[in-house]
């Protein structure tokens, strides 16, 4: 099973729960377990839900943008004129699920050394520092993983670049 970004947590929690899955990929979970950020992602999943209840959706991807993210906020500005905010704001709703998810990292922290399946834990080597570390420290904490860092990729997935590390773990 392959996930990525925050749907990279999705598949750690299905094999914690039991699910016959015999091998995950994992690109770039937010796997931030001890730094006051699943605090945050709670208080964000309260906020979203308030947003989003008063209609507000664009002002919801604005608050995700900023403080799960982490986009500066004159980024965020910017990007209010981007070709692919109106579906940003479409799924809007999406996000108080996944600040939900991430609000749940510490009990899934102490799940991690049930999961004994081939992991690989994939980051770009270009990538946000935290995002880099995350990903160092949740192979560290899976008894069977490995961390692979892709030279010169970011959070963005490059299919080209990432489906032949794929292939390889995934035919081994």
């Amino acid at each position: 099973m392959f996930g990525y970004s925050s749907g990279a947590v999705l598949p750690l929690k299905a094999k914690a729960c039991g699910l016959a899955i015999s091998r995950l990929a994992l690109y770039e979970p937010p796997f931030l377990a001890d730094d006051g950020f699943p605090k945050l992602a709670r208080d964000v999943s309260v906020r979203l839900t308030e947003l989003l209840s008063s209609g507000r959706r664009g002002d919801a991807v604005e608050l995700y943008q900023t403080e799960m993210v982490g986009i500066p906020a004159e980024i965020v500005a910017q990007l209010r004129q981007a070709p692919f905010r109106p579906a940003l704001e479409t799924s809007a709703h999406t996000l108080v699920y996944e600040a939900t998810l991430l609000g749940d990292m510490p009990v899934l922290a102490q799940q991690l050394p049930s999961i004994t399946i081939p992991t690989l834990v994939i980051s770009g080597g270009n990538s946000q520092a935290r995002m880099r570390s995350a990903a160092q420290t949740l192979a560290d904490a899976l008894p069977t993983a490995q961390h692979h860092s892709l030279e010169g990729q970011t959070h963005d997935i490059v299919p080209a670049v990432l489906a032949p590390v794929l292939e390889e773990f995934f035919a081994s």
